[in-house]
């Protein structure tokens, strides 16, 4: 309890401070461009993905939405599996509902929309909804009518407003660090696709060798040949091999409960779609299943068909899922292209057409080694590393700040929404004044 506040009568019901909305009970035709259609795929940890979001015509949009239109503020959340998942609406962007999927309108003269989201997403919150799910035949869910008289703790709009402050900072700052990699990560795929698929790395055609100073090969001139594998040009003295020549996989077996405290786990969830940076982790504790070691900018590679595309370079060391292959380059200096080989869409579909099996297709080192490469020289792919790993390191950097910050966020959550951390007005920029009943004071 924070000094001076006396009782907390701070508790109420979702009904008393939002009116609550469920989508349609149906699927309209999705197509590829239109207004968004909101599914549970689209919630991740309080953010809204809509990267797994399909989209229906402007005709299904209007159907869809005459129930209800999502608008900017409203909190949406899942009501049939993945229980407890939420994400805010954000500005700009025209969608429906979907099905599963239920939607909260804030009384702003009673809530604020992001303070709802908090408090959504708050332990004490979260354990209301598993006590009172519902276990159906084939998912779990809560009964939406019954939702308006959850109880939630929503304190004063001040004290609100100061919690949304500081959660919302370390928030925004993870979401900064996650567009900053974004764009890296796509500067060096970029790069990548200059050099050694359009083959226009610098060169000093006067000296004959590669310069950072250069002009580009291919387009200035360069001389290329025909090669029969590759069924293409490529640069003359360049060779053609396999990616087993530049890289191995060095899995070896581990077992969690031998981990010391805190060690790094990675899962396939925890790999995300097409970006090449590692979005979070766990920490070692099942030991009911064998894990595999890797080291400190190893590359993941999902081995399951429908996870090839999940690839991710690695911060620190650790343990994975032996769902995944942990590829290392022959060479440090090989580093930049051998991860920068395994991102590309086309060993994606090298690797889909050599898995094999009938429930859970999946490949194998052996068949991914098999990839036919173009092999450039030492002096390339010296330079390449010396412009794409400050970069990647850059990237790493912020994946571990990124975990530091969540790791806080996390760990105020709760207390601020219970009201064992009081934020001070005056002082909120710059510290936070803790009351655990009445005792410790603390300064972040």
């Amino acid at each position: 309890m924070c000094a001076g506040c006396g009782m907390d009568n701070s508790w109420t019901t979702i009904g008393d401070i939002a009116t609550v909305f469920d989508g349609p009970h149906a699927t309209p035709k999705k197509i590829s461009i239109g207004p968004y259609f909101l599914s549970i795929s689209s919630l991740a940890a309080g953010r809204l993905d809509l990267s797994k979001s399909a989209h229906l015509s402007e005709e299904e949009f209007i159907k869809w939405t005459k129930r209800v239109t999502p608008r900017v503020g409203d909190v949406l959340f899942s009501y049939e599996t993945r229980l407890g998942e939420v994400a805010l609406m954000a500005p700009h962007i025209r969608a429906c509902l979907g099905r599963r999927m239920g939607l909260l309108r804030p009384k702003k003269e009673n809530v604020i929309p992001a303070y709802l989201l908090y408090a959504y997403m708050s332990p004490a919150f979260q354990s209301e909804i598993q006590q009172r799910k519902i276990q159906g035949c084939t998912v779990e869910r809560i009964a939406i009518k019954e939702f308006p008289v959850y109880p939630i703790r929503i304190p004063s709009l001040t004290e609100q407003k100061n919690v949304v402050a500081i959660l919302s900072a370390l928030d925004a700052k993870i979401e900064l660090n996650n567009c900053i990699n974004t764009e890296l990560e796509a500067m060096a795929k970029t790069l990548y696709d200059y050099w050694f698929v359009q083959f226009d790395f610098p060169y000093d055609f006067e000296k004959g060798k590669p310069d950072p100073q250069g002009k580009p090969y291919k387009s200035s001139g360069g001389k290329m040949v025909y090669n029969k594998t590759l069924k293409r040009e490529i640069p003359v003295g360049w060779e053609v091999g396999e990616l087993g020549q530049v890289a191995e996989d060095v899995r070896k077996p581990a077992n969690p409960r031998l981990c010391p405290s805190g060690t790094l786990y990675v899962g396939l969830e925890h790999i995300g779609r097409k970006q090449f940076s590692l979005d979070n982790w766990g920490v070692a504790e099942d030991a009911s299943s064998q894990k595999s070691t890797f080291e400190r900018c190893d590359f993941l590679f999902g081995k399951l068909r429908p996870y090839f595309h999940k690839v991710c370079q690695v911060p620190a060391a650790g343990i994975c899922s032996t769902d995944v292959l942990v590829i290392r380059p022959l060479q440090s200096n090989l580093r930049s292209f051998v991860g920068s080989v395994i991102f590309q869409d086309e060993i994606v579909k090298f690797a889909t057409k050599a898995s094999g099996g009938t429930r859970m297709p999946r490949t194998s080192w052996k068949a991914l080694s098999g990839y036919k490469l173009v092999l450039p020289p030492k002096t390339v792919c010296c330079q390449f590393n010396n412009i794409i790993l400050p970069i990647w390191e850059r990237c790493n950097e912020s994946v571990i700040e990124n975990q530091q910050l969540a790791q806080l966020r996390d760990w105020l959550l709760p207390m601020l929404m219970n009201g064992q951390v009081c934020v001070e007005t005056e002082n909120r920029d710059k510290y936070i004044k803790c009351s655990f009943h009445g005792g410790i004071d603390g300064k972040v």
